[in-house]
């Protein structure tokens, strides 16, 4: 296929690069990851929680792993701040007796002290001392991150020289940071594993909804970039990179 095919090709995948909620159903069987974490944040989290347990879901999209728990909703709460995902979580999880709130997991939260037995943030943000504030004693905070190194080699190979965009974000300072609001964590990993994408289209709609990784990402502007991710395709079979996770679980 020429170029110009391709760059209409993948201005197409451009115009449709939009979720609700954290969904990449888009992609299926088009890339691939999370393939082989050392931990189940999913199993993690139901096995720490107990049908008693007051929970919060700090930046929950969709609430789509949320009402995977089945937790009682009169029991549960969660925030979420990105305007499309806020307005979805309004649809869904209000009616259901949830205690939604939209609201910056990064700053100041609106609960009152020592409300929850348990919190749960999975590719989210938050603040350690709100965290430490709003947790029974004795509570959990369980989280899986997205780690400063996510990607960068894909960030390279489409915007070169690009900084990162959330530096400190790696397990050592950030259990560090944990202990010194007085929290101790009782377990610490972090994982460095293979994503790959099986069409530069593919690659061009996760660029463009993530756009905190690839500020600036367009087909028009980056289509000499495309192309040699083209070529790459049709040499190795699959345009790789790496993803950067990190685990952990603190308690009050």
């Amino acid at each position: 296929m020429n170029a110009f095919k391709l760059q209409d090709l993948w201005r197409s995948e451009e115009k449709t690069a939009h979720i609700h909620g954290w969904d990449f159903s888009h992609l299926a069987g088009r890339f691939t990851e999370e393939t082989d974490l050392p931990w189940d944040y999913g199993s993690l989290a139901r096995s720490r929680l107990r049908p008693t347990d007051r929970l919060l879901d700090l930046d929950t999209g969709g609430g789509e792993f949320l009402l995977e728990l089945r937790h009682p909703y009169a029991l549960t709460s969660a925030t979420e701040a990105y305007p499309p995902n806020a307005a979805l979580c309004r649809t869904v999880l209000t009616p259901l007796g949830i205690d939604f709130r939209e609201t910056d997991a990064a700053g100041p939260l609106p609960f009152a002290d020592a409300s929850f037995d348990i919190v749960l943030n999975r590719h989210g943000r938050y603040c350690i001392s709100e965290l430490y504030r709003i947790l029974k004693p004795g509570g959990l905070f369980l989280t899986q991150q997205v780690g400063e190194d996510n990607d960068r080699e894909l960030v390279e190979l489409l915007l070169p020289g690009t900084a990162k965009p959330f530096p400190g974000m790696n397990l050592a300072e950030q259990r560090a940071c944990f202990a010194a609001q007085g929290f101790t964590i009782l377990r610490g990993e972090e994982a460095f594993r293979p994503i790959s994408f099986f069409d530069v289209g593919a690659l061009v709609w996760f660029a463009r909804v993530i756009p905190w990784e690839f500020p600036g990402f367009s087909v028009d502007a980056c289509l000499d970039r495309l192309l040699y991710a083209q070529r790459l395709l049709e040499t190795r079979g699959s345009v790789d990179g790496t993803i950067h996770r990190y685990l952990i679980e603190a308690q009050r």
